[in-house]
């Protein structure tokens, strides 16, 4: 599969964050997330690993006991089953691949980009 950036198909998911599906494979997959100032993605946690990279922005990240600032270029990577929450300090848009494939995730891929 292949992924084409249209800048379209995101959908909402919470106040203030977009989601969309980039592109996936069998074992993996990959989201974009757009995010406005002071939203909030709220403690949560799942099976998934995932990795993470803010490619605008800065938000305040919550890993299990550990909060930091990321700026552009942070990176992170959250084990499977660890709580974990953000709060959007300014408009963001993080990249996010989460390992097994997210089956939940299939849903916000938009069919016109993919192939």
């Amino acid at each position: 599969m292949r992924g084409y950036n249209s800048g379209q198909g995101y959908k909402d998911i919470l106040p203030g964050i977009e989601i969309k599906t980039l592109v996936h494979g069998e074992k993996s997959l990959m989201t974009k997330f757009r995010m406005h100032a002071g939203s909030e993605l709220p403690l949560h946690s799942h099976p998934y690993e995932q990795i993470g990279y803010l490619a605008q922005g800065r938000i305040r990240l919550t890993i299990g006991a550990e909060t930091h600032d990321a700026a552009v270029g942070d990176s992170w990577c959250i084990a499977p089953n660890v709580e974990h929450r953000a709060e959007i300090l300014e408009d963001s848009i993080a990249l996010e691949i989460f390992t097994p494939l997210r089956e939940d995730y299939i849903k916000y891929l938009n069919p016109e980009d993919a192939s």
